[in-house]
């Protein structure tokens, strides 16, 4: 408990359906997560502080006037694929803080070759019906964009993006996304 104290889950609700996403806490208070994530929800419930899914120490509901997608996202080629949920209000203790970010000088770094933590709720197999209650993590390799690309193509794979290798069947799934590395 409070490996990941800035993780939190998000319970997105649409018109007619639900769906499950990470985020990360950052300062201010606001939630970083996926633009598909948040893209065409009506609220969104704010899980923090929690290991267990249903087990969290806060849980706050936010509407979309709370939640600004970058403008520039296109679900077509997934560019710009962020958003931030802003919260009205953080109790932080050892299990709920923010995360410690790069410094901007180490924004343009490649990382190739480095290790990467991934995290979340999201399902644990690719037979999994939903996602799991206990968060789960996956230590993941950083591996240059042109190897990236060369799966996924140039049109998806830019600079903005980082990329993981994935081994043994270790890697993240449905629920995972928008969730910190």
């Amino acid at each position: 408990p409070g490996q990941f104290p800035y993780q939190v889950g998000l319970s997105l609700n649409e018109a007619f359906s639900s769906a499950w996403c990470g985020g990360s806490l950052i300062g201010q208070p606001m939630g970083l997560t996926a633009a598909h994530c948040t893209d065409g929800v009506q609220s969104v419930t704010v899980y923090l502080g929690a290991t267990v899914r249903t087990s969290a120490e806060a849980t706050l509901t936010v509407t979309k006037d709370n939640i600004i997608i970058h403008s520039g996202w296109n679900s077509n080629n997934l560019r710009n694929d962020i958003s931030l949920i802003k919260i009205p209000s953080v109790a932080y203790s050892a299990k709920t803080q923010t995360v410690k970010l790069p410094a901007i000088s180490s924004s343009y770094s490649t990382y190739a070759g480095d290790y990467a933590i991934a995290s979340g709720w999201g399902r644990i197999s690719d037979s999994a019906t939903s996602v799991t209650n206990n968060l789960q993590w996956a230590r993941l390799q950083i591996i240059t964009n042109s190897v990236c690309a060369a799966t996924y193509g140039t049109s998806i794979v830019t600079s903005s993006n980082i990329c993981v290798s994935t081994t043994g069947g270790v890697s993240t799934c449905n629920g995972d996304t928008g969730g910190p590395l």
